[in-house]
């Protein structure tokens, strides 16, 4: 089948990461014909430098990526058209698919939430104000009545050969750091602006264990930079503060991202993308959900929790819900941190049981073709 994504990058990375990832496994695992179209071509080209300057119609991995532009002028539809994240076609496009028989199959891409109601919504049609068309919504999540997680085919064989016991040793041959980080508890941050960054800095500066924290280029470095004081810390430099010594990384590829999270024994991720690539490594994670009005995000963070928790010790998840909540400003507790490390055996052997689970069923892409081929067909 022919697939058009659209893609408009409202913040950050999670929109244009999200997207480049359901069209890459599209193209390359499911051997779909795959354009996507975006409308930030600097974000696209900070995810994929090989991109060309310009914004220009270029392929890569069976992927043809197009500006936004070249939808808004006498446009060819496909047979399957995918509005990520509620993010408005192009009004050319909008009446060439009016005019097209038979008519696309139009689905919005929503965000991933862990709440209840998306099963009663995953799937149903609602007809189009403008066009009369119906638009299929689409809910990832968790569970066999929503649409799943974007999982490729090899991302569980990159994480294991990652995990190897010389995938560190290997990770520093690529990203140069002091020997002595070896032996030193792992830790990734990327994260949003946070008032809690140094609260965690704190604990793991004057902890009684050495932490290595890696941090790839961008906001979080920035503010870890700040924190520790003196010259800006550039990437591929280290800086030691007590226990803790701050990896500066370069802004990571996504497969080089997903194998620095394999490698980390904590992770600290952000908004959605990460939030998943944190579960396929099957390592204990900290989320810290997209800040939203009143709270909002509070609400899709309990759900999550209320999931994840199930089947983990009452001590091991009032840790984890301890430093998630102070992670992300939901409550202050006073040490949460070393709480959620003495309980980390449980959360190891947890997060290894939670993404077998995950894996042991249908992805994203996968349900997204099967109902699409039943359809269009």
């Amino acid at each position: 089948m022919t697939w058009d994504i659209f893609c408009r990058v409202v913040d950050n990375f999670g929109d244009i990461g999200v997207s480049w990832r359901l069209a890459r496994s599209l193209a390359v695992d499911h051997r779909q014909q795959v354009r996507l179209f975006v409308d930030d071509w600097d974000a696209l080209r900070r995810l994929l430098p090989m991109a060309p300057t310009a914004a220009v119609p270029w392929s890569a991995s069976g992927v043809t990526v197009l500006p936004w532009s070249q939808a808004e002028c006498a446009p060819q539809v496909a047979e399957v058209v995918i509005e990520a994240f509620g993010c408005h076609l192009p009004p050319a496009y909008l009446a060439a698919m009016r005019s097209a028989a038979p008519p696309p199959r139009w689905i919005n891409l929503e965000y991933l939430s862990a709440e209840d109601w998306i099963e009663d919504c995953h799937g149903l049609p609602s007809p189009d104000p403008a066009t009369g068309l119906a638009k299929f919504f689409f809910f990832p999540g968790f569970t066999a009545r929503t649409g799943g997680l974007i999982r490729e085919p090899q991302v569980l064989a990159r994480r294991d050969a990652a995990q190897a016991p010389h995938g560190r040793t290997a990770w520093l041959a690529d990203h140069p750091m002091p020997d002595d980080v070896l032996a030193a508890r792992w830790i990734s941050l990327f994260a949003y602006d946070n008032p809690a960054l140094p609260r965690r800095l704190a604990d793991w500066s004057e902890g009684a264990s050495p932490v290595a924290l890696w941090v790839p280029e961008g906001r979080a470095l920035r503010s870890v930079s700040a924190w520790l004081g003196g010259a800006p810390l550039a990437v591929g430099q280290s800086r030691r503060a007590g226990a803790l010594t701050v990896c500066a990384l370069p802004f990571l590829s996504m497969d080089e991202y997903d194998r620095l999270l394999a490698v980390c024994e904590v992770n600290f991720v952000r908004g959605e993308d990460s939030f998943v690539r944190a579960q396929w490594a099957a390592r204990p994670f900290v989320w810290q959900a997209y800040p939203q009005a009143e709270g909002a995000h509070l609400v899709k963070l309990e759900a999550f929790l209320a999931r994840y928790c199930k089947g983990l010790d009452s001590e091991a998840a009032g840790a984890l819900r301890r430093l998630w909540a102070d992670w992300n400003g939901a409550a202050t507790h006073a040490v949460p941190w070393a709480d959620f490390h003495a309980a980390l055996p449980a959360l190891e052997r947890h997060a290894r049981r939670w993404c077998d689970r995950l894996s042991a069923t249908d992805g994203l892409v996968e349900r997204l073709v099967k109902s699409s081929e039943h359809e269009v067909k």
